[in-house]
């Protein structure tokens, strides 16, 4: 029986994680992804770039400058479930910032100054125990070191352009590699992050719940939402074969290519083979390891 998306595990004990290290919960296709990533001979350019011009400080006054940062008087639930989830993972806390914008989203930033942002959308499509999933997959982004590629993926094109290159249909071919290393990357890092948002909520349906909710995002119906017709899709369009698969391929080549985050059902699957293949309780097992 799925549980209903309205279940409130406040309560609930979380183990934590002393000395949790990025290797611990790192997918092999993000480490995959990096080492082709930092092979492109074009990245060291734009990493130079990037720190001449600034933009990392420039990015975080523009987020301080447009978002209300959270702590204990200032939206002391969304603080509380950020703190909960730094003591699990065994980090230092980020800054917290929640920002006015109805499309469901969230995302961590700030190379020198780490912070993480969810708009008001979020906060409305997820229940406070699916909070941990997304909170803790964005801690994950700063305890794997993912932000200083993530900051300077988000600002590629601009950054090509500042050291004379041109990419998507205008430019070379190491502006073009170097742009679909990144969005490569990028998408497997996110695979990563999943992972540490199961670690915060240590409940497998409530990380599959939270994936539901930035699928369908939020409706007046979501006590009709199920966790487990979810999964189900997530596996069918995994074996998907015949002409479906072309389908598939398609999909990938014209859009998923071209995006930074894989598909929700996809990420779903895979941290739900995570999950089964023991991924998640080597983890826990280790944690009690340490704690004895």
């Amino acid at each position: 029986m799925s549980p209903s998306l309205g279940y409130i595990l406040l309560s609930m004990p979380r183990k934590v994680f002393p000395g949790l290290k990025y290797d611990q919960f790192a997918a092999d296709t993000d480490r995959k992804a990096l080492e082709a990533l930092e092979r492109v001979p074009l990245l060291p350019q734009v990493v130079k770039k990037f720190h001449e011009v600034g933009w990392d400080r420039w990015v975080y006054c523009w987020n301080m400058a447009t978002s209300v940062r959270c702590g204990p008087k200032q939206y002391p639930t969304l603080y509380r479930i950020m703190r909960e989830c730094c003591e699990v993972l065994d980090m230092p806390e980020p800054e917290l910032y929640l920002t006015s914008n109805p499309f469901p989203n969230a995302f961590a930033g700030g190379v020198e100054r780490p912070y993480i942002t969810v708009r008001s959308g979020m906060v409305d499509a997820l229940n406070d125990d699916q909070l941990y999933h997304l909170i803790g997959h964005e801690l994950g982004h700063i305890k794997s070191g993912h932000l200083l590629y993530h900051t300077i993926g988000r600002l590629l094109i601009p950054l090509l352009e500042l050291i004379g290159r041109r990419t998507f249909g205008v430019g070379d071919a190491l502006g073009m590699g170097l742009a679909l290393a990144f969005l490569e990357w990028s998408r497997q890092s996110e695979l990563s992050a999943d992972r540490a948002g199961l670690l915060c909520t240590q409940e497998f349906e409530i990380s599959a719940s939270a994936n539901l909710k930035l699928c369908s995002g939020p409706t007046r119906f979501n006590h009709e939402a199920s966790v487990d017709a979810f999964l189900d899709q997530s596996r069918a369009y995994q074996d998907i074969s015949g002409l479906d698969a072309v389908g598939k391929a398609l999909v990938f080549v014209f859009y998923g290519a071209q995006t930074t985050h894989p598909m929700p059902v996809h990420r779903t699957k895979e941290l739900e083979k995570w999950y089964l293949d023991g991924g998640y309780q080597r983890v826990m097992n280790e944690a009690l390891k340490e704690l004895n």
